[in-house]
């Protein structure tokens, strides 16, 4: 019952900054949209850096999730790494607005002036268990690093929604870093 009261906390959060952004993201908002009392928001969530750290695990789960079925259709996790978000499927979609939506918030908290910091290190927890994955596949460090780097270029492109790069061109990219 309760992992089913957090999760329902957590998907109204996701619902609450998908739909109306990253300013209507207060607890009592959350709370309201959950269906719970302030008061149950926050015996599960102690406050609202507590959840957002919730939200970055959650997406950090989703991504391994996302990871083990490309792993299991015969991806590595480089090629993996490098796809092109789709923003055209719908769960593509909703993930950059998701992403977007996440990064509003943090810069929020940091316009705010209060501490950041435990939602950064669930941040940099989530990007450390990439990064080990990627090190343990790749044998080469600087190539792993060059294959981190684009893919986070190019999931920053599909953040901000710009053009992706033409897709042979891009095919070559990955194709190269593969060394195929």
């Amino acid at each position: 019952m309760s992992s089913d009261t957090r999760d329902r906390i957590l998907d109204a959060l996701e619902t609450l900054l998908l739909e109306r952004g990253a300013a209507q993201m207060t607890l009592d908002n959350v709370a309201a949209a959950a269906g719970v009392s302030k008061g149950g928001l926050l015996y599960h969530f102690k406050s609202k850096d507590a959840l957002l750290i919730g939200l970055v695990q959650r997406l950090g789960d989703r991504a391994r999730a996302q990871l083990e079925e490309a792993r299991s259709s015969g991806s590595s996790i480089a090629e993996w790494y490098l796809q092109t978000p789709d923003p055209t499927t719908q769960d593509d979609a909703v993930e950059l607005a998701l992403y977007r939506s996440l990064l509003a918030t943090m810069r929020t908290i940091d316009a705010s002036g209060s501490e950041p910091d435990e939602v950064q290190r669930a941040l940099d927890a989530v990007m450390v268990a990439w990064s080990d994955n990627l090190d343990t596949e790749v044998d080469d460090p600087v190539r792993a690093d060059t294959i981190r780097l684009v893919g986070d270029g190019v999931y920053l492109r599909a953040l901000l929604g710009l053009p992706q790069i033409e897709p042979a061109r891009y095919r070559a990219v990955v194709d190269r870093l593969l060394q195929r």
